[in-house]
């Protein structure tokens, strides 16, 4: 059952028992063996003779006394068919007994109960005649309404006259629900069935009117469902978009490259699409078989993809965390073993080996990786430690030998400028062979030193071979051999200006100047150049 059948059904409920009767003689006689039998159906299919109990009246009414045994209403004599005991609605003592919501209790005291039918307004729509038979007037006909033997006329006629308010008092509470634009199920069922009672004729009042009303409601009733309808439709859609919006999340986060996925991010983010899907199917509107259907099958297949890469790539990645662990335990125990190796020089290229190695290898997860790390550098650290002490150590037994080599170093420079090449390579030679003798200096002073005399060893290289290249015989020789073709080229050059100023030439005159003057200017730079090597 649904919200809204629930929620049609408790205010039927609460309708029915709200309703109160005309006057209390008759709604105790309601509880009564007389009053029943109209409604059961069993006295009322007998003919009246048949009572074992006499037709007059009893001293005692049902409104006297509910527990008191009065005669069993009979239908009267008449060809009218007498009123169905299916159709008969429900007493409003029986709803009165069935539990009732908390929540709805207090629509069901704000309906106004229907007004009660007079005996004059009674009087205008039904007799009594005889032993308690009492007959309807509807459209100019009258039909056998049924029996209550027994009881006075206005008795008999005010019982029948509440089975009409009874029903009266549910066209005034349904009236009231669509005024009140309630949920509209079950409603129609509701007209429906009063219809059915009245078309019983097993009562007296205003059929007509009771049924002109229910055509009201009906029309009404129809404009409520379209316009539920209507919002459905677009509670359905909504819904079914909220829904489709969340699917399509999820196939997006599952068709992701599994090597680019922020893993922790999209599964929790996962988690929240289902959790919302789940609030979604427990309290949202139902979409139907099918789209639910198809919806959660796509859910479920973006839902299953994501786990399976989720569950492959850290498969993969424990793999390579395993390989690359593996692999870095080995560079840890070189570094260990080495870690305490006195052959400095071998150790520290080894370790600059290990390095790029480790640099080169794949990484283990953080944790792994940090723990390795620490154990690599934890090795190297013992060494060069031990390097270290070792160095201060040297560099303390060399200090001496630093002061020697700075005062050899001052003896060098005085050697530059070089002006005269056999002195300087002499002098130079006499501060290597010292410097020789005076042994190592402190590592942190070795470059500083070993600099300031690769400078005069330069500088005195340098000046002999600027004399080398001025002495070269070859290169004498190439220098003569030029001078004699220059010579001999201006020479003929000055013929050839010559003849073009006798014949007046510009043109030659021009060219032969131009081609004197070069010559003349190379003459004059290779000249010099022999002599410096002269």
């Amino acid at each position: 059952m649904t919200d809204s059948q629930k929620s049609d059904e408790t205010a039927t409920d609460l309708t029915e028992a709200a309703a109160p009767a005309a006057d209390g003689a008759g709604t105790e006689a309601s509880g009564t063996t007389a009053v029943e039998a109209p409604e059961a159906g069993a006295a009322a299919e007998q003919p009246a003779a048949s009572e074992e109990e006499p037709s007059a009246p009893v001293e005692e009414t049902p409104a006297d006394d509910a527990s008191a045994a009065a005669p069993a209403p009979a239908t009267a004599p008449t060809p009218s068919p007498a009123p169905s005991p299916r159709s008969a609605a429900p007493s409003p003592a029986a709803f009165a007994s069935r539990p009732k919501p908390a929540a709805t209790a207090p629509a069901a005291t704000a309906v106004p109960a229907a007004p009660a039918t007079s005996l004059a307004e009674a009087s205008k729509w039904g007799r009594v005649e005889g032993d308690g038979h009492v007959f309807l007037t509807i459209d100019g006909s009258e039909h056998a309404v049924g029996q209550y033997p027994g009881v006075s006329d206005d008795e008999a006629l005010a019982y029948f006259a509440r089975k009409y308010d009874d029903v009266v008092a549910q066209i005034v509470l349904l009236e009231q629900r669509v005024s009140s634009r309630a949920p509209s199920t079950d409603m129609q069922k509701t007209v429906t069935h009063l219809r059915e009672q009245l078309a019983e004729r097993n009562m007296v009042g205003d059929l007509r009117a009771a049924e002109a009303r229910l055509d009201k409601l009906a029309e009404q009733i129809g404009e409520l469902e379209k316009a539920e309808k209507a919002e459905h439709d677009a509670v359905r859609a909504s819904e079914l978009a909220a829904r489709e919006a969340i699917v399509a999340e999820a196939e997006q986060i599952s068709g992701q490259d599994p090597a680019q996925t922020q893993w922790k991010t999209s599964s929790a983010r996962m988690n929240e699409l289902f959790e919302s899907w789940k609030a979604a199917q427990k309290s949202g509107v139902r979409l139907g078989r099918s789209n639910e259907d198809t919806l959660w099958k796509r859910f479920r297949a973006a839902r299953t993809v994501f786990d399976r890469h989720r569950r492959a790539y850290f498969s993969q990645l424990d793999s390579n965390n395993s390989a690359a662990k593996s692999a870095k335990e080995k560079l840890i125990a070189e570094a260990e073993a080495l870690s305490t190796s006195t052959d400095w020089g071998f150790a520290a290229g080894e370790y600059r080996r290990l390095m790029d190695q480790w640099k080169a290898s794949p990484r283990a997860s953080r944790k792994d990786d940090d723990a390795l790390w620490a154990r690599f550098r934890a090795a190297q650290d013992v060494f060069f430690t031990n390097r270290q002490a070792a160095n201060e150590e040297i560099d303390q037994e060399y200090a001496a030998n630093l002061t020697v080599k700075e005062a050899l170093l001052l003896e060098a420079n005085a050697i530059l400028p070089v002006k005269d090449l056999a002195a300087a390579k002499k002098a130079l030679q006499s501060v290597r062979d010292r410097w020789e003798e005076a042994g190592k200096v402190p590592r942190g002073d070795m470059g500083r030193i070993e600099a300031g005399l690769r400078k005069v060893e330069d500088a005195v290289r340098n000046a002999e071979e600027e004399q080398w290249q001025r002495s070269n015989p070859e290169r004498k020789a190439r220098t003569n051999s030029a001078l004699s073709q220059l010579e001999s080229a201006i020479a003929s050059l000055q013929d050839d200006l010559a003849k073009a100023e006798k014949t007046g030439d510009q043109r030659k005159i021009k060219a032969a100047q131009e081609a004197l003057e070069a010559r003349q200017a190379w003459l004059d730079q290779i000249q010099r150049s022999a002599s410096e090597l002269s």
